[in-house]
Formats: C-alpha cells, structure tokens, sequence
C-alpha cells in the first residue's frame, strides 16, 4: 500500500543516503566521534546500499564497524598530484615527498607499537625505520633534530588526529617542536587499520619504478573478457567524474571515449542519483556540478586576496591566444597591484610578492582542471573558457 508517508518516508530514505554518499566522497574515513558523526551513523544505517553502489559503479570497498566507515577510493588517475594531504583547514601547507614519507614511517611505527604512544617515543622509531637502506640509498632521512624536520612529524601527527588514527591525551605538537614538552596519544587500532586502501600490500609489489609501483598496488585482475574490460573503463570513467572537476575527452583513450559516448547517459544518471550531482556536458568534456558547492578542496571563485589574484589570473589566461610564462604572468599581477591592490593584503602589494601569488593561483587553476604547465608556459584549458571577460564596449549615444 502506497501513499503521501510512504513517499515521505522513501523520499527522507533517498535524501539520507545521499548525504551519506556525500560524505564518505568528502571523508573517506570517518569516525564515530568525529567531525562528521551523524554523517557516519547514516553511513552505518544505508552500509549495504552503499557498499553495493560503489563495488558495482567504481570497484570501492567500503568497510563499517562501530568505531569507522572506511571507503577505500582508487583515483581514475594515478598521476594527479594536484590534491595533497593537508593537515588540517585548506589553508595548511600541503603536504610534499618528505611528508609522505613521514607519513608512511609513522604508520608504520603505530602498526607495531602500543595502545598508547608519545610523540618523542614516535619520533625515535619514525627515525630507526628511516635507516633502512633503501630510503639512505634514495636520499632520505629523518634525523629530526632541526626544527623544520619536527614541524613535519607534527604535521603528520595533526593530520592523523584529523583523521581519527590518533586522540590526544595530553599535551601539545607544539611544545616537541620547541623541544619544550611532549604528547601523549590514544592509537585507535581499528581506525589505524582501515588506512591502506591499495588492493595489494605495498610489500608484495616487485616493481622498482615509482609509476610501475602504483599500478600494480591497484591493479584489478586480469582483463581476458569484454566484460571485464568494459567493467574496468566504466569505473575509471566513473571515478573521473566523482573524483575530478573535469573530465576532457582529449585524455580518454580511444576505446574510452567510445564507450562514454554510448553511455554517458547512464553513468551520470547513476552518480547523479547517488550524489545529487548534475552532468554539465560541453562539446570538450563532462563536468559534475555540485549545486551545494562542498564536494571539493578547491574553490573558485573564492573571497581573499588569493582567490581574486586567481580569478582575475584565469581571466587572463582565458583571453590569451598563446602559452603565457610563469613571469608574465607575475608581470601582470603586478600591473593588476596598481588596479586592485587598494582590495588585497599588505603582503601581497610588497614587491617581490608575485612569483608566490601566482604559484599559488596557477595551483589552484591546475587542480580545478582549467589550466595546464608545459614547457612553453602556462596553457588554458577548455573549461576555463567561462571565466572569459570580455572589455565592455561602449556605444556612442544617438543624437
């Protein structure tokens, strides 16, 4: 029997669900006293619907107990590193290959290690695991005795409590990086065992080239049917739109691009259903259009003196008809300090300011897709075409 509370009630189910699809895209770990615990609680209730969709549509795992929800992404593209880890807010530095490194030394300390661990005691084993001779052989080390060297463990540090892996005990990051004091943490072992989300352990990869290794850390089985090889383009096909702002049919391959172009309609109408998504199709390529503006890291346009170096930056580029150089462009925002400076912060009008506004700004335009470096400079991409201004034309007045 159907009626208004059923389709109440299926309507309230639907809108659930995709919030908690939105959710685990935003935060792939999520805990059950974070930041995010109603949106876990809803991840636990819709747990088998969910696993179900991403298994099918994108080859994700999800995992639930009572403590996380983990789902394990595989981004469509394996060379993109145009969205790190940040250890906090957008605002921290991102992270970079010394952090990374940390990063993996330290959960790999916490593997072996106790419930309980001080953040001195995590720096004597992230320091012992570092003389491996492979990482001495790469260049790495981590005697952490200079200061810089402690602010990244405790950048790794603030980003596992972010993620719920830690929970402070006592204590503050500050006081080791100041040699002043120490932390004492809760090691969450559930949590912590949710992280690697590779389909196979990095231990078991052969390969020696960093590239090669990745591949076959997410490798899927092997592809020796059409039905296995289509499965494997429609969930990278699928990522690309959930993961990525754009998805230009330039970078599909061949047999890609035949195969979205006779389901396009269907992909989208799936992730659409699921996320709230809306397909915006261009004659270049697709993008997702969140009409909630928060399933992203990157935003543009944002308020700041940043965001508007880079808006007005993507309109430059836009109206450029030829690759523009790293230092033209740092020519121009000094031009545009003149006109707009009275609007931007007093560090950013200092002169020798524009080489870090425009990094900035072109890391942003190459993480939202609409721009691309080459060796010849700076290239828009397609979809940075909207933010084309064109100069108002002024028409002389009848008499």
């Amino acid at each position: 029997m159907t009626g208004p509370l059923t389709e109440i009630l299926d309507g309230q189910r639907e809108a659930d669900l995709q919030r908690a699809a939105r959710a685990l895209l935003k935060e792939p770990l999520l805990t059950a006293d974070g930041p995010y615990a109603d949106e876990f609680r809803l991840v636990r209730r819709h747990a088998a619907a969910l696993r179900e969709w991403f298994e099918r549509n994108v080859g994700w795992t999800l995992r639930t107990d009572a403590d996380a929800a983990r789902l394990r992404k595989t981004p469509g593209t394996l060379a993109d590193v145009t969205h790190p880890a940040r250890e906090a807010a957008r605002t921290a530095l991102p992270f970079n290959r010394r952090r990374y490194v940390l990063l993996c030394l330290a959960l790999a300390a916490l593997e072996r290690g106790e419930a309980q661990v001080a953040l001195g005691r995590l720096a004597e084993q992230v320091v012992l695991a570092a003389a491996d001779p492979g990482l001495v052989a790469a260049g790495i080390t981590f005697p952490l005795e200079r200061r810089d060297e402690r602010v990244d463990l405790a950048a790794v540090v603030r980003l596992l409590l972010r993620l719920g892996v830690l929970r402070r005990v006592a204590g503050d990051e500050e006081a080791y990086v100041s040699r002043s004091g120490d932390v004492l943490y809760d090691v969450r072992r559930r949590v912590l065992a949710g992280m690697p989300a590779t389909l196979r352990g990095p231990s078991l990869v052969e390969a020696g080239d960093f590239e090669e290794r990745l591949v076959e850390m997410t490798a899927q089985t092997a592809l020796d049917s059409d039905e296995l090889r289509f499965r494997a383009i429609r969930w990278k096909l699928t990522r690309l739109l959930l993961d990525d702002p754009v998805l230009y049919y330039d970078d599909l391959a061949d047999d890609e691009l035949a195969y979205l172009t006779r389901q396009r309609g269907f992909i989208t109408a799936r992730i659409s259903e699921l996320t709230g998504l809306v397909a915006e199709v261009r004659a270049e390529g697709i993008a997702m259009v969140d009409p909630l503006d928060d399933l992203t890291d990157v935003r543009m346009p944002e308020q700041g003196t940043h965001g508007h170096v880079t808006l007005l930056l993507a309109q430059h580029l836009a109206r450029a008809a030829r690759p523009v150089t790293a230092a033209e462009l740092a020519l121009r925002v000094r031009e545009l300090a003149v006109e707009h400076g009275g609007f931007w912060s007093r560090s950013a009008r200092e002169p020798g300011a524009e080489p870090a506004l425009v990094e900035q700004a072109l890391a942003k335009l190459e993480a939202l897709g609409l721009a691309e470096r080459t060796e010849r400079g700076v290239v828009p991409r397609p979809a940075l075409a909207r933010y084309a201004v064109g100069e108002p034309v002024l028409k002389e007045s009848g008499r």
